[in-house]
């Protein structure tokens, strides 16, 4: 099952969720503003991070700004501890499943969502467009 964090006040959030009803996926939705996230379900994020706390925090937010951290000096359970103490550091949203992971909206990546006989589908048809 596709998760899908969001806060409701993210467009990008409202265009993750608006692309996968259009697809008819089916997700779990859940409002990381309402119901912060707690240290298992941040490390299991983590897990599924090809670069660590860079993929997953927002080092642009107003929070991140007033606390002047240094990332790389954390450790993770003070990654962890900050981001649950702090749930405005997350970016959003985040879109994962067991294996997948795709933080913020971009319509290219989020593809890997759909199920893979969509998107062979999908190619062979762009396939047929291009040789004729």
């Amino acid at each position: 099952m596709i998760n899908l964090y969001i806060a409701p006040s993210s467009a990008s959030s409202r265009k993750a969720r608006a692309w996968l009803k259009a697809h008819d996926i089916a997700f779990n939705e859940r409002n990381i503003k309402s119901k912060p996230l707690n240290a298992a379900e941040v490390k299991q994020i983590l897990r599924l991070t090809e670069n660590g706390s860079e993929d997953i925090i927002s080092t642009r937010s107003n929070v991140f700004k007033e606390l002047h951290v240094d990332l790389d000096s954390l450790s993770v359970s003070q990654l962890v501890d900050l981001v649950v103490k702090y749930p405005d550091l997350i970016k959003r949203p985040i879109i994962f499943d067991d294996k997948r992971l795709e933080v913020g909206y971009n319509e290219e990546k989020i593809r890997r969502f759909l199920p893979r006989e969509v998107r062979t589908a999908e190619l062979h048809h762009l396939e047929s467009q291009l040789s004729s």
